[in-house]
């Protein structure tokens, strides 16, 4: 459960005499439970609609001790479970209506078919970065999950679009991988046109990396500790800016 402060002067980084709080407060007081989270990640959750802080005359965001309780729940179905926004929205309506909710034991829907959650997830990926997750899948399990056999996942590992972690098992972003690598395939494209893409891939990674060596080296623990989370800002505007690129790039091509 989130613990929220009470009470403190309205000076804009504590909460209000009313119990309202700040953006900077309610980053404080998630980040107890889920250390990567950002200002903008809480300011893209209000925008897609899952919480509706109130407005002060000036235009400050001020939320209320259910707000942070509700960007929780967002949070951890998130984090836990991979679930699109969309089915996140739904559950949190369920919850308000006092209906139960059946959460997933793993990750993301494993039917090959159910199109309209895997473009819920196409439309995050290329919104904001994935919480971190410690969830690991073994090889059987990924092939489950994505409804693919041996044989393409040794093809996706050969070109570098899949790679094993060094215990042999795969991680979040490796099933998210495999679900689009299947989705593409459905419109011809196979791994070996994907070649440039990861190549590109390859080279935002190291322009990330560049910015943010220089926080990994620093002596204090306190800034070092602060890499990861800059590394997954920085993925996600990286992400969002390709995905603008791309959809320009369609644009001009269109008649």
């Amino acid at each position: 459960m989130l613990q929220t402060p009470s009470g403190g002067a309205g000076n804009g980084t504590t909460a209000t005499d009313s119990g309202l709080m700040s953006i900077g407060t309610v980053l404080n007081v998630l980040r107890d439970e889920f250390p990567e989270v950002t200002i903008s990640k809480i300011r893209f959750l209000e925008a897609e609609g899952l919480v509706e802080p109130q407005r002060t005359p000036s235009g400050y965001r001020k939320f209320s001790a259910e707000d942070v309780e509700r960007l929780g729940h967002v949070l951890r179905m998130q984090r836990d479970h991979y679930l699109p926004l969309k089915v996140i929205r739904e559950h949190l309506d369920a919850m308000a209506r006092g209906e139960p909710v059946r959460l997933p034991a793993l990750g993301r829907p494993r039917d090959s078919g159910d199109a309209e959650h895997r473009l819920d997830e196409l439309g995050e990926l290329f919104g904001e970065p994935e919480e971190p997750t410690v969830a690991r899948l073994g090889r059987a399990e990924l092939l489950a999950a994505a409804a693919i056999d041996e044989e393409q996942l040794a093809e996706w590992e050969s070109y570098g679009l899949v790679a094993a972690l060094p215990d042999g098992s795969y991680d979040a972003e490796a099933a998210t991988v495999a679900t689009l690598l299947v989705e593409l395939g459905r419109f011809g494209i196979e791994p070996r046109h994907l070649r440039a893409m990861k190549a590109a891939a390859d080279r935002e990674a190291g322009l990330v990396d560049q910015v943010v060596a220089p926080l990994r080296r620093h002596r204090n623990p306190q800034t070092r500790a602060h890499a990861e989370a800059r590394t997954k800002e920085l993925a996600g505007l990286t992400v969002r800016l390709h995905a603008a690129l791309v959809q320009t790039a369609l644009r001009v091509r269109l008649p």
